[in-house]
């Protein structure tokens, strides 16, 4: 079944055990192939995703679209890893003005 790209903006997204992940926002294309890489989805649910922050669900992982589209795999919670190099930079600067 083809569906338009177009025709996936808005429709509701809901996960494998029936949650609404968000609504489609735009679709990420691999332009080499010419076919749907992902959907974007800018407001998530803050229930699977930390602070409701945007996600690209790859494409692969769709199940089925018609009136709303349904994955066939979504983790239980996307959360966002705090990364070292911001405390290691603060630590790095205030260590000269120590000296």
């Amino acid at each position: 079944m083809l569906v338009e790209m177009t025709e996936l903006l808005g429709r509701q997204v809901y996960t494998p055990d029936g949650r609404l992940l968000g609504e489609v926002d735009n679709v990420v294309v691999d332009v080499e192939s010419a076919k749907a890489d992902g959907l974007y989805i800018e407001e998530t649910s803050p229930m699977l995703v930390d602070d409701s922050r945007p996600v690209n669900v790859p494409y692969r992982w769709v199940s089925a679209v018609n009136d709303v589209v349904l994955l066939k795999y979504f983790p239980h919670r996307v959360s966002v890893k705090r990364t070292a190099g911001r405390g290691a930079k603060e630590a790095e600067a205030a260590a000269p003005a120590a000296r």
